[in-house]
């Protein structure tokens, strides 16, 4: 009850809001203050490990360019100069960079040491630039006499302990930096852990007033996930109603197509089929009229040609080999004349497999169009269409080696795709869609399979 009172007199005090500001501030002070200290060390720190591993580095080198230059010797092979030119290259490099790094650090004890080493990095090359002129002077005699009196070893030496010297130097500025690091923590958790004392006092005061605010905020949340729910079924009836429409829009289109087909088989081909007999009928009448056999002959090229068109039309409407053959032949057919139209290698692996015929269609139509995409974008090669039957699924690819596209910039406007994926979902299929600029796209999709179809034995045969 104390606390309680103590809390609405806080509440209501006008030192409440100014009293929370200034620990605020005192705890923003602190937190920034350690930061910054604890972020000059670090930085120091890391430039110190950078220095570190240039100069382990650095005497690497030194030893690789070493090495090379004895190999060279001992052999005369040109192949062991390559690791010695890179070497003494990143050796002058590299002392270039540790250079910067030591005038960053500022350690005056530390540059000496450096100027040193790099006095020393520079006589060894300097050494063994001299042999090599030596040798390549044919003075071999000359050479074995410098090897032999230990300057390079001398040299190596120095270099290996100046460097541990300094690596040692370095070992007891990291420590002690670590040592502020950890102190400068352990004043940053002193003062937080102050500073969070403090601030529950004044957190207190604002614990009825959030409760209540949370009380609020749930029966408000109530409220919102009550509206949610409502819209969420609108929207699923609305979405059932507009695929159901677009699945009727979809199988009236593919019935009107079949219509046309049939109209035109039947009646455009009795008319046509009736010209192309008139005109062998007058045929052998005209026989004498040299001036006529000309048109006659054209007229008849005319008539076969929109018959052609004819047949180009009906198969587009509707494929009379899906229908008779089934659709592994189907697709065969497909292949090959799209391409002998496209002037592409067409490649097929085709088994025949268990579909409705809803199902069937619907596979043809997505590969039909995937094959037309290709033609207009892909600017492929070679292309691959498969169809097998895996278990209770059936697995339909078509693949390019086209220049690919990425598909999470796919424009919305592409209806193309977006109809292959409607045709495969509403036969309760999945479809993928995998492409990579400049590596080619494959289109898959996996439907369900159904009892075997009279198709599979045709195609069998």
């Amino acid at each position: 009850m104390k606390l309680a009172a103590l809390t609405a007199r806080l509440q209501q005090s006008a030192f409440a809001f100014p009293l929370a500001i200034l620990v605020a501030g005192l705890m923003l002070a602190i937190s920034e203050t350690a930061y910054y200290g604890a972020d000059s060390q670090l930085s120091t720190l890391v430039t110190m490990g950078q220095a570190r591993m240039e100069l382990v580095r650095l005497v690497a080198r030194v030893t690789d360019a070493e090495a090379g230059q004895r190999g060279y010797l001992l052999t005369g092979r040109p192949e062991y100069l390559e690791p010695y030119r890179f070497a003494s290259v990143d050796t002058v490099e590299g002392l270039e960079t540790l250079r910067k790094l030591y005038a960053r650090l500022g350690h005056h004890e530390a540059e000496a040491q450096r100027l040193r080493i790099a006095a020393s990095i520079n006589t060894k090359l300097s050494e063994l630039g001299e042999e090599l002129r030596l040798y390549d002077a044919g003075r071999q005699d000359s050479v074995r006499e410098l090897l032999l009196t230990d300057i390079g070893r001398n040299h190596m030496d120095a270099i290996r302990g100046d460097a541990e010297t300094l690596l040692a130097s370095e070992n007891r500025h990291i420590a002690a930096g670590i040592g502020n690091v950890f102190d400068t923590l352990l004043l940053n958790r002193i003062g937080v852990a102050a500073m969070t004392a403090i601030s529950l006092l004044v957190v207190a005061m604002f614990l009825r007033q959030g409760r209540q605010l949370e009380r609020e905020r749930s029966q408000q949340q109530l409220l919102l996930q009550g509206e949610r729910d409502r819209l969420e079924q609108e929207v699923l009836r609305r979405t059932a109603e507009l695929t159901e429409l677009a699945r009727h829009l979809q199988t009236a289109r593919e019935d009107e197509r079949a219509r046309l087909a049939r109209d035109l088989h039947d009646e455009l081909g009795a008319l046509l089929t009736a010209a192309k007999l008139d005109v062998a009928r007058i045929r052998p009448r005209l026989q004498q009229s040299s001036e006529l056999q000309p048109r006659l002959a054209h007229l008849t090229e005319t008539l076969n040609a929109g018959i052609a068109l004819k047949r180009r039309i009906i198969e587009d409407l509707r494929p009379s080999t899906l229908d008779q053959l089934g659709l592994a032949p189907a697709l065969e057919i497909l292949c090959r004349e799209f391409g002998t139209q496209a002037g592409l290698t067409v490649r097929t692996e085709l088994s025949p497999v268990p579909l409705a015929p809803s199902s069937q269609l619907s596979v043809f139509r997505l590969v039909q169009e995937a094959l037309n995409n290709i033609a207009k974008y892909a600017q492929a090669s070679e292309v691959r269409v498969g169809l097998s039957s895996e278990g209770n699924r059936v697995r339909v690819s078509v693949a390019d080696n086209g220049r690919g596209f990425d598909p999470r910039q796919i424009a919305i406007a592409t209806h193309g795709l977006l109809g292959m994926r409607f045709r495969v979902e509403a036969e309760r299929g999945e479809l993928r869609v995998a492409s990579t600029p400049g590596k080619g796209t494959l289109i898959e999709a996996c439907l369900p399979s159904s009892a075997p179809q009279p198709e599979a034995a045709t195609a069998t045969s």
